[in-house]
């Protein structure tokens, strides 16, 4: 049946990104850079702000972080206000490089504001960085100083050199280098990392996005800013499939430490927290555009994932139907992405159980998959066999439907 279901989705979420390298030509981190599109080499920014948030989301959220830089760093330019919000604690520290722009002032407030990220995990990178006596102590507070090769001369750099001889800790990165003369040049200036055309022009990775309805995250921020119940919290994200993966890629996406996999979405919800999963709906409204999935899909969706579950109920424990209906409610993903499923399901880590089910239809919840979809045909013989398949009478089966049915239209879908 998912075949055949259309979506009116078009968004895709763009990053660009380019390599940095050692003298060994070694990749150990990558700049991210804003895109509107996959078709434009640089970016077209309305604000700093509008720049770092999109970048964010489409980091944790839409593209992933591994996808984008593996075990490597992310280096992500941000801005004066962007420092200052709560967003950058939802980036996974040890793996995360802040550029702070050459704009910056030196202020007791801002070294105060880098020294408290360096003690979270974060580094710090000085982006087009001039020595200068005003613009000098924010070296103290940086790992790596970022040099523009074009617009600035050999004195700066000899400066910045001396400045660093007794911290070998802190390295200088050699921006824009286009030709191997100005590779070796920099390298034996004594530069420790490379980043410019000559090794790679910035590439724009892309993604298909589903975002989230507005007036769900707005109603969940008030239910956690009034501590609601988890039971409560728990209700809105089984309503929109969105949120649900969203949720489950961003923890795999930062790489919580965890040691088991996230077994539910209220597993999910009680190791994020409730501070934690604030900031990251705040995230979520600020840069999700509204109506971007099909509303009939979606409805579809969530029927289905209260199908599953409702028919998985008189043969497993309670707290199996939670993988159910995430069995259920994800089994369109690949539809609503127009990616194959076997791509989704490498940036979930999700229990081997709901993977045979959502790729093969086996396993525990495989069967109960394959019958709610059934549902949704007009093939009688097969619905049929599917339920005797089960050990279900068709009447089991329809009142089931009929539940799943009344209960999505009780959430107002």
């Amino acid at each position: 049946m998912a075949t055949k279901i259309q979506t009116r989705m078009s968004n895709e979420a763009h990053i660009g990104r380019q390599p940095i390298l050692d003298k060994h030509q070694t990749i150990v981190g990558y700049e991210l850079l804003f895109r509107h599109n996959s078709e434009v080499a640089h970016a077209e920014v309305i604000s700093d702000i509008q720049a770092g948030t999109n970048i964010l989301a489409n980091t944790l959220n839409n593209i992933g972080t591994h996808w984008l830089v593996g075990n490597s760093l992310a280096f992500i330019n941000v801005s004066n206000p962007m420092l200052e919000t709560d967003f950058l604690d939802l980036l996974p520290a040890k793996h995360t490089v802040l550029e702070i722009l050459e704009t910056a002032q030196a202020t007791p407030e801002l070294l105060a504001r880098c020294q408290k990220l360096r003690a979270q995990g974060f580094q710090i990178a000085l982006d087009d960085f001039v020595l200068t006596p005003e613009s000098s102590p924010l070296v103290n507070v940086a790992n790596y100083i970022k040099v523009d090769v074009r617009a600035t001369d050999q004195k700066n750099i000899d400066a910045i050199l001396r400045k660093l001889e007794n911290t070998p800790e802190k390295k200088l990165i050699a921006e824009k280098i286009e030709t191997r003369e100005e590779f070796l040049q920099y390298k034996n200036l004594g530069c420790h990392f490379f980043q410019g055309y000559y090794f790679a022009r910035p590439e724009t990775l892309s993604a298909k996005v589903i975002n989230p309805a507005h007036a769900n995250i707005l109603s969940l921020l008030n239910k956690i800013r009034n501590n609601a119940d988890m039971d409560e919290i728990d209700v809105f994200f089984k309503r929109d499939v969105a949120l649900s993966f969203k949720l489950l890629r961003y923890i795999n996406s930062v790489g919580f430490g965890l040691s088991c996999q996230i077994q539910s979405i209220r597993h999910a919800l009680t190791i994020l927290g409730y501070q934690q999963l604030y900031r990251w709906l705040t995230l979520l409204l600020v840069t999700a555009s509204e109506g971007s999935t099909a509303p009939a899909l979606m409805k579809t969706t969530i029927i289905r994932g209260r199908l599953t579950e409702l028919l998985g109920h008189s043969y497993l424990d309670k707290h199996e139907w939670d993988n159910l209906f995430i069995v259920g409610i994800f089994s369109l993903l690949d539809v609503m992405l127009e990616m194959p499923m076997e791509n989704i399901l490498t940036q979930l880590n999700l229990p081997e159980s709901i993977d045979d089910a959502l790729l093969r239809r086996e396993g525990m919840y495989g069967p109960f998959l394959a019958l709610a979809e059934a549902c949704e045909g007009t093939d009688l013989g097969h619905l049929k066999k599917m339920a005797e398949s089960l050990q279900l009478e068709p009447e089991q089966v329809n009142q089931a439907h009929l539940a799943a049915l009344a209960w999505v239209e009780e959430l107002g879908i």
